[in-house]
């Protein structure tokens, strides 16, 4: 059961159905992959992710988004069809992609400090045995201040909270200079404020031309934050802008369960943003 709307979830104002954008980050094309001797995880994928948007991709587990980021990432070959980003094969594209895991996947008890793990996004602009340069100093440090972290450069990363740990990883996404940013459960357990923090950063980022697609249980957070959505469950069951997609007919077929779901995205943001005008 996913509770409807609550107005502590972050909010900003998505974009308009016909707004106009510079092209495509990320196109993928009937594309179906998965792992040798099992069946394939995603089949017949079709799907789009703007240049300047936020773009929210949800599924229940085992729906098949992480094979999806891992054949975006490159990582897996696709049994069929294609990705591109910027108009490349991702093979080819890699510079112009940046990737924030969920936490679990990383051990924090490695001795690095904040400065040292938001480096490790400048790998692929270092040469063999060499030195990071004062431009990778500068863009990690400019990283970190946009994620409010630059006072704990020093600090070892074992030591931070989880909401600074993601903030972490996100600096070290935005210290790469990629223009697409593939985030994998980048909310998950943390309280509204942190959200709010994270959303903020992610709607600026979408402002500056990045373009931005975050895999998400957080219904709500899709419906209020993000510009369009995508409903995944092996293949895509609809795609679109939040509030025409966040259906309860797209969400059951999707979860493969009856949901109580957010009925009219569009309202429950507009009451989230007139609930923050009365506190």
């Amino acid at each position: 059961m996913v509770d409807a709307v609550h107005a502590h979830v972050p909010a900003r104002e998505p974009l308009a159905p016909e707004h106009e954008h510079e092209g495509f980050a990320l196109v993928v094309r009937d594309l179906s992959a998965g792992y040798p001797g099992f069946p394939p995880a995603i089949q017949g994928v079709n799907l789009r992710v703007p240049v300047g948007e936020l773009v929210g991709l949800i599924g229940p587990n085992g729906a098949g988004k992480s094979t999806l980021f891992k054949s975006m990432l490159g990582l897996i070959r696709p049994q069929r069809g294609e990705v591109l980003a910027f108009g490349r094969p991702v093979e080819r594209a890699r510079e112009d992609i940046a990737y924030m895991p969920q936490i679990e996947e990383v051990d924090w008890e490695f001795p690095a400090t904040v400065l040292d793990v938001v480096l490790m996004g400048r790998y692929h602009r270092v040469r063999p045995f060499g030195r990071w340069s004062k431009a990778d100093h500068a863009a990690a440090m400019d990283a970190l201040e946009r994620v409010q972290l630059a006072k704990m450069a020093h600090r070892q990363v074992g030591q931070l909270s989880g909401g600074q740990r993601r903030r972490v990883l996100m600096a070290r996404a935005i210290a790469r200079g990629a223009r697409l940013l593939l985030l994998d459960e980048p909310f998950a357990g943390l309280d509204a404020g942190v959200q709010h923090d994270l959303v903020r950063i992610l709607d600026e980022l979408a402002h500056e031309g990045r373009a931005i697609l975050i895999a998400t249980h957080d219904l709500t957070c899709v419906a209020n934050s993000c510009d369009e959505a995508i409903c995944l469950n092996h293949r895509v069951i609809a795609a679109g802008p939040s509030a025409e997609v966040l259906t309860a007919e797209v969400l059951t077929e999707t979860f493969q369960r009856h949901l109580l779901t957010i009925p009219d995205a569009a309202s429950a943001i507009a009451a989230v943003a007139a609930a923050g005008e009365h506190d």
